[in-house]
């Protein structure tokens, strides 16, 4: 009978060991990650202004590759456009920018417009320095979208977010300002 007893308590012993032990790993290896409170939240304003032949001066993104599409319908399929765009804190494109966005977008849906994104802001402030890095679709038919905030530098190192857009001005095909609502989840 004591055997059968200490074989009972041990194996009791070994699944409460079991459970505290998964417990504690599990607990230690996870980063709790506020969704509801961003560590940080920027609102910027991005500038885009297209080379269109006789505005080099002023142009802040240019078209690199099929201008007009690829012919693969009517959304400019293919287009890729190479931007070097200053970030505003308000909404007025001759306000000293805090970040430059720097990067590429290419048009990439048949059916309709669709961008997708891939560019590092980059600070050079007396507020920020470092650079955050972005990605994703911007589905352009949306009031709103999200690309993913997928890491950084400086004082935005390993960061990660999202980077709500919303359109606040388009003047045809040669500029538009969009309002960066960026939330930041994960900062150290």
């Amino acid at each position: 009978m004591k055997r059968v007893a200490a074989q009972e308590y041990s194996g009791i012993l070994f699944l409460f060991l079991l459970v505290i032990s998964s417990y504690v790993l599990g607990a230690q290896s996870k980063k709790v990650i506020s969704s509801k409170k961003p560590c940080k939240r920027l609102v910027l304003y991005y500038h885009d202004t297209m080379f269109t032949g006789n505005n080099a001066g002023n142009a802040t993104a240019a078209t690199i590759a099929n201008p007009n599409g690829t012919g693969l319908g009517p959304f400019k399929f293919g287009k890729t456009v190479v931007f070097d765009d200053p970030m505003t804190p308000d909404k007025h494109f001759r306000s000293p920018p805090v970040a430059r966005a720097q990067g590429f977008y290419f048009y990439d849906m048949k059916t309709t417009y669709n961008a997708w994104f891939a560019y590092s802001l980059v600070f050079n402030s007396t507020k920020y320095k470092g650079t955050l890095n972005i990605m994703g679709a911007d589905m352009m038919d949306e009031a709103t979208r999200d690309l993913s905030v997928v890491g950084g530098t400086g004082d935005f190192f390993m960061t990660r977010g999202i980077a709500t857009f919303r359109t606040d001005e388009v003047e045809g095909a040669d500029y538009f300002r969009v309002e960066m609502d960026i939330k930041l989840y994960e900062c150290y």
